[in-house]
């Protein structure tokens, strides 16, 4: 329960009367008093892109990072993407952008996983780096696709494949064959990710995280909850896994074969 009081001027000290007409504050209960401007411009300053409801303890640790990083690093804008952002408390991290244009402080990465307690990973970025991050690598697509921001932004970019990086993205996926018995149900979905996320944006796709989940359950035939929770059939997924990969490697080795020297 909220009630909003407003503080009026006393003779000895200042107060705040509420209602005796309410189910809960019985009198002798301790409780928190803040403005409620600063909360609600807090609120103001985001913006959200393919993400609902979060959950108020997920906007609150939001607000909290924000602030920290404000208070730390001039900054252009702040993204917050990646599973934080999925439906429940299931996820094992938060990600993080900083775009701006000056060398950040290392201790920011400290500061934040402190005071939320949740490990944090941070990409310091511009925005001309960004900019060409999103023409050549899928992943970057894919994060910003489902995010919620400090300012609003706006990107339309026209891909431009680099196939030596992609080939080194990719190769980061084929490590799940042989460790598979080893990753967890997230380490797995990340590699699987990677890789189908980098097969579309050789098809010329649109890249968002649904689209990329799509496609996983499509082509893997096998529902993402189930990659994550670790329960998938070793077996049939490693073969179905190596027939996307490979077909995926060798576009990436035909666009190396055809790239003017």
């Amino acid at each position: 329960m909220e009630i909003i009081g407003k503080i009026s001027k006393g003779s000895a000290m200042d107060q705040i009367y509420i209602s005796k007409k309410r189910s809960d504050f019985k009198i002798g209960s301790y409780v928190i008093i803040k403005p409620l401007y600063i909360e609600k411009k807090l609120k103001e300053k985001l913006y959200f892109y393919n993400t609902r409801l979060l959950e108020p303890l997920k906007l609150e640790i939001i607000n909290e990072i924000i602030q920290i990083i404000n208070k730390g690093i001039k900054n252009e804008n702040i993204i917050i993407t990646g599973s934080f952002l999925d439906k429940g408390f299931n996820f094992n991290d938060i990600d993080v952008i900083v775009i701006t244009e000056i060398k950040a402080k290392k201790d920011i990465k400290k500061f934040i996983e402190k005071k939320t307690e949740i490990k944090t990973h941070i990409i310091i970025i511009n925005n001309k780096e960004l900019m060409k991050g999103l023409a050549i690598d899928p992943l970057y697509q894919v994060m910003l696709s489902k995010c919620v921001a400090k300012k609003r932004f706006v990107y339309k970019i026209k891909p431009k494949p680099n196939y030596k990086i992609l080939d080194l993205h990719l190769l980061k996926s084929k490590i799940l064959v042989d460790n598979f018995d080893n990753l967890n149900g997230s380490e797995k979905y990340n590699l699987i990710r990677n890789m189908v996320a980098i097969s579309l944006y050789l098809r010329d796709r649109k890249i968002t995280k649904d689209k990329v989940d799509s496609e996983i359950e499509k082509q893997l035939n096998i529902d993402i909850k189930k990659i994550k929770q670790n329960i998938i059939d070793k077996k049939h997924f490693v073969r179905k896994y190596k027939i996307i990969y490979n077909k995926t490697f060798n576009r990436i080795m035909e666009g190396i074969k055809n790239v003017p020297k």
